[in-house]
């Protein structure tokens, strides 16, 4: 009888499987960070925001009359407007109110009348505080050209299409946001500048700029800005804001806000952002900026004696 001569196929050894095993995981690990960085960069930081309640339930601004009183206001901004509603009121009988456009911009893809975010709540208070005074608004970052005929729109007082000298100067035009709606602020001030239009107040929060943004240079026709930011997570504010004309802008500061050992309330966002982006969205929500923000907004719309002026202003120059 012939005797079968069986196939032998090489086995690996067990010294060369190990290696190999090693390498498949070490790629595996590797491809689950970049898949968690390009999530980070393009969900998280950008489209961001998105919270749990606006998911179930997406009311409009309209829906919170007073963000201090409503019921209906998110309990972590609650928190975050703690301070700001503290404030003492303007009594109807003492005003003397500079008369003002105040226009937030939100950041990533969220809509202009999110109420989960702070911008947008912070706007209706504005509204409430300062009366007739004022008109303060919300615009998404990426609503430029609504928010630039807007504006010119109200200035326009004689409805005649063209902006006087006088049209101009009539109102202070107060600009803030966070992320990409901060660095739209300083784009917004830009297409004014081209228009002839003086901004008064521009007021940054952890800004992040788009591509092929400056969110860097405050143009000329921006009397004073002010910038918060912070430095970890994967999506780091814009630490120095710079004045293109340091004769025409002042810079009230670069302040840099930190959470090691400051705990800040963010349950209005998914989980996601909160584990992998949480100090972008802190700082967002963190009362002490509001705060800061609220002393600002006072600074230059309250008529005030000298005095009284100063110590405002002393008092919201510091971060602590």
């Amino acid at each position: 009888m012939k005797k079968l001569h069986l196939l032998r196929f090489p086995r690996e050894t067990s010294e060369e499987a190990v290696p190999r095993v090693g390498r498949v995981h070490t790629i595996v690990i590797v491809l689950l960070i970049l898949t968690l960085s390009l999530l980070s960069r393009l969900g998280i930081t950008h489209a961001q925001d998105v919270s749990p309640i606006s998911s179930v339930d997406h009311r409009g601004a309209r829906s919170i009359a007073d963000p201090c009183q409503d019921p209906l206001t998110p309990s972590a901004l609650r928190e975050t407007l703690r301070q700001v509603c503290s404030r003492k009121p303007i009594e109807p009988a003492n005003r003397d109110l500079r008369k003002a456009i105040i226009l937030g911009f939100v950041g990533g893809f969220v809509k202009r009348d999110d109420i989960n975010h702070p911008e947008v709540l912070f706007a209706t208070y504005l509204q409430n505080r300062y009366g007739s005074a004022v008109h303060a608004e919300v615009f998404g970052n990426h609503e430029e050209k609504r928010a630039v005929e807007d504006t010119i729109r109200r200035l326009d007082t004689d409805k005649d299409g063209s902006l006087t000298a006088a049209e101009k100067e009539q109102v202070k035009i107060i600009l803030y946001g966070h992320s990409w709606g901060a660095s739209q602020t300083l784009i917004f001030a830009r297409d004014l500048q081209r228009h002839g239009i003086p901004v008064s107040l521009i007021i940054q929060i952890d800004s992040v700029k788009k591509f092929g943004q400056d969110n860097r240079t405050v143009p000329a026709n921006v009397a004073k800005a002010v910038n918060f930011y912070q430095r970890k997570g994967f999506t780091r504010g814009q630490p120095l804001i710079v004045a293109a004309d340091a004769g025409r802008t002042t810079i009230l500061g670069n302040f840099h806000m930190k959470y090691e050992d400051h705990q800040v309330d963010c349950d209005n966002y998914r989980w996601l952002s909160r584990v992998f982006n949480q100090p972008h969205h802190q700082i967002e929500n963190d009362p002490r900026v509001w705060s800061q923000i609220a002393s600002f907004i006072d600074s230059e719309l309250l008529r005030t004696d000298p005095e009284t002026q100063t110590a405002s202003t002393s008092e919201s120059s510091v971060v602590k």
